[in-house]
């Protein structure tokens, strides 16, 4: 079966191709040619592990090809995932295709989109005369792991009452569905509701673990062992439960957003969510805080920020809390100077001039009073910290991300001052 994937950002250039990594025939269509083409050669305009090496050898291998004709693309495919970044013009895409081809399409909506939109959608294709089948098919990626979170996923969530659609999403996944990945059939409105509320649980969890990290700190318990024996309970596991990370993401914000205001709408309380919320928007105050008492104030005084993304290898600075503490520190009169390896063209959109950028971690830390660890890039734990602490003006390093070796550090003579520590 050719597999169409509709969507040139981020959702529609990992779909495509992982999927094509299946073995199977995939185009990728977008009415913006000068991005096929780029796509096309393993260029993409984001920074995703590996990604860029799968579409290489999918496009050689003949199993990826790009597209901008609409038409065309939907006559050959035999089901085609919407997978837009934004849900702005879902339905005059569905109309668009339903029109375009020969007998009823195929549609499996992996654009995140609000609960009761593929019944809004069947209703909108009823009241224009035509015919389609519409699957709501959310799916989970975390930036900087996608390509795992695609090929090892913790279940396939499928909205459709349509049991051809079922076989025919079950045989484009077989190579997950044979080793024994769940997929769960549900109506439309579970399955869209199932995102929002992965992402407001976890967002709970990361809020619960920043929470008791702070009580960590006045109470002389250490918050990365107490993770640590929290997440190796089954009831509760390790991923996300680690202190000093922030909710972020490209879709983690509207998710959390959706969920609020669906509940909202509905006269539903969810206060867990609320204060999940509540204390996620407030972490970076925290961070901001906890630097500002290192230094006393930090008015006119230069501090290094290493790591601008929301999370290590990717570019996304959404969400970030060491974007938002880049920028609290600065209207508060510090001088940043900050380094990520891959995040600083996307940083520029959101700080506007109000950070100094620099070529390498070295080049962060040259003459400031405090070095602070903003993501939890890997390389940050190799750097040469004799050379650190010769360039740096006080030998401070505020690590956000419990990510470096406080006891190492402490012996080299630094003031490590960590979260939950």
């Amino acid at each position: 079966m050719q597999i169409g994937v509709y969507g040139a950002g981020y959702l529609g250039t990992v779909i495509s191709a992982c999927l094509a990594d299946f073995g199977t025939p995939v185009t990728c269509c977008h009415p913006d040619s000068s991005r096929m083409i780029d796509m096309s050669e393993g260029k993409v305009p984001f920074h995703e592990k590996n990604l860029s090496e799968v579409i290489r050898r999918n496009v050689r291998a003949g199993r990826l090809a790009y597209s901008t004709d609409v038409e065309g693309f939907a006559r050959k495919s035999g089901l085609i995932f919407l997978a837009e970044d934004t849900p702005d013009y879902l339905v005059d895409l569905v109309l668009r295709i339903a029109r375009a081809v020969p007998k009823p399409p195929m549609l499996s909506i992996v654009t995140p989109a609000p609960v009761g939109t593929g019944v809004m959608l069947e209703k909108k294709i009823q009241e224009a005369g035509l015919e389609a089948i519409i699957v709501s098919q959310p799916m989970f990626f975390t930036a900087g792991c996608a390509l795992e979170d695609f090929n090892w996923p913790d279940r396939i969530v499928l909205g459709t009452a349509s049991s051809e659609a079922v076989l025919a999403i079950k045989h484009i996944f077989h190579p997950l569905v044979m080793r024994g990945v769940p997929v769960i059939v549900t109506n439309h409105q579970t399955a869209e509701l199932v995102r929002e509320a992965a992402t407001a649980f976890v967002a709970t969890k990361i809020s619960f673990i920043n929470e008791l990290a702070e009580l960590c700190e006045k109470v002389s318990a250490d918050a990365v062992h107490l993770s640590l024996a929290l997440g190796l309970d089954k009831k509760i596991g390790p991923r996300c439960l680690q202190p000093g990370a922030a909710m972020g993401g490209l879709f983690a914000q509207s998710d959390m957003d959706a969920l609020a205001r669906l509940a909202e709408e509905n006269n539903t309380e969810l206060k867990i969510l609320a204060a999940a919320r509540a204390i996620n928007y407030a972490l970076a105050d925290g961070l901001a805080e906890k630097v500002t008492a290192c230094l006393n104030s930090v008015q006119n005084k230069k501090v290094g920020i290493l790591g601008l993304a929301f999370k290590p290898n990717t570019n996304s600075v959404a969400g970030s809390a060491a974007l938002k503490l880049a920028q609290t520190l600065a209207a508060r009169g510090a001088k940043i100077s900050a380094y990520d390896p891959v995040a600083i063209p996307d940083a520029k959109i959101e700080l506007n001039g109000a950070v100094h950028y620099c070529a390498s971690a070295y080049a962060a830390a040259e003459g400031v009073e405090a070095l602070v660890v903003g993501t939890g890039w890997p390389e940050f734990r190799a750097l040469d910290f004799s050379r650190i602490k010769n360039l740096l003006r006080r030998p401070l390093i505020v690590d956000t991300k419990n990510v470096l070796d406080a006891v190492r550090l402490r012996a080299m003579g630094f003031e490590y001052v960590g979260v939950g520590r």
